[in-house]
């Protein structure tokens, strides 16, 4: 990308506050403060997101249309998911303090802090890092498409999606009902050791825990190739100089080509 920045101009910007320019804020402990060519003009093709977690917490589901995402910690530890669309798998990449991991354009993704007061700081190779929400797909899409497309039934898809809210940027939501975080508390103590899983989720059958236990595994655990998600590259923007390869996938009944809605930009919420 060119820049024809004007430096002598006395609109020329060389430095910018992040904790002014907000993206996001769940409450104190989770929130997102952004800092792109909007916020400050002499970046040219560099930006950035400064995120804040909680334990549990995750930056939702999510894909950079126009920017590779370079993740670093700060503090605290996160596990960085990503779905590598070249070879169906799911992959997760726990980064403490001084490690990174890296995303590349266009890849669904995902981050998990792992502990309180975790630190991250998302590097974008874009002046404005750009996004297309999970909550955004799932709220947006009609209803009767997703239930016709994977013979579901569509009062329950509905019923089911109705708590999904555009924009989430930071789950679960503040507003979280109790018996969606007790089912998150049982599905932790499932994913435990086995013998372990009986005593810890106790309303389960105890001779189904220690099958559920080893079904469940964490998010942060490492999935084999043949657990593949049967991804399937998402439609090429325009941003892109080069189109990705298409490779043989395997057909499996998940999506095939995810809508994309408009970027959710740089707009403090």
């Amino acid at each position: 990308m060119t820049s024809y920045m004007d430096y002598t101009s006395p609109a020329t910007q060389f430095s910018a506050d992040l904790n002014c320019n907000t993206l996001f804020k769940k409450d104190d402990c989770n929130y997102i403060n952004v800092l792109g060519i909007k916020q400050l003009n002499t970046l040219e093709n560099t930006s950035l997101l400064d995120i804040f977690l909680s334990k549990s917490n995750v930056v939702e589901p999510h894909y950079h249309q126009n920017a590779a995402e370079l993740v670093y910690c700060i503090s605290g530890s996160a596990v960085v998911s990503l779905i590598n669309p070249f070879t169906n798998e799911l992959l997760h990449f726990p980064i403490t303090p001084g490690q990174v991991a890296n995303v590349p354009q266009g890849w669904w993704h995902y981050e998990v802090a792992t502990v309180d007061c975790t630190h991250l700081l998302a590097i974008f190779d874009a002046p404005t890092p750009e996004v297309i929400l999970g909550s955004d797909i799932l709220s947006k899409t009609p209803a009767n498409v997703l239930a016709h497309t994977y013979c579901l039934n569509e009062a329950m898809v509905k019923e089911t999606l109705a708590p999904v809210k555009p924009k989430t940027f930071i789950g679960p939501p503040a507003d979280c009902c109790e018996p969606v975080k007790a089912g998150a508390e049982n599905m932790q103590a499932a994913n435990m050791a086995p013998n372990m899983a009986p005593i810890m989720a106790p309303n389960m059958a105890p001779n189904l825990a220690p099958v559920m236990a080893a079904s469940n595994m964490p998010y942060y655990m490492p999935q084999p190739a043949s657990q593949g998600f049967g991804y399937q590259p998402m439609s090429v923007h325009a941003y892109y100089g080069q189109p990705y390869v298409q490779q043989p996938y395997r057909q499996l009944p998940y999506a095939q080509g995810i809508p994309a809605y408009p970027n959710a930009g740089t707009d403090n919420e």
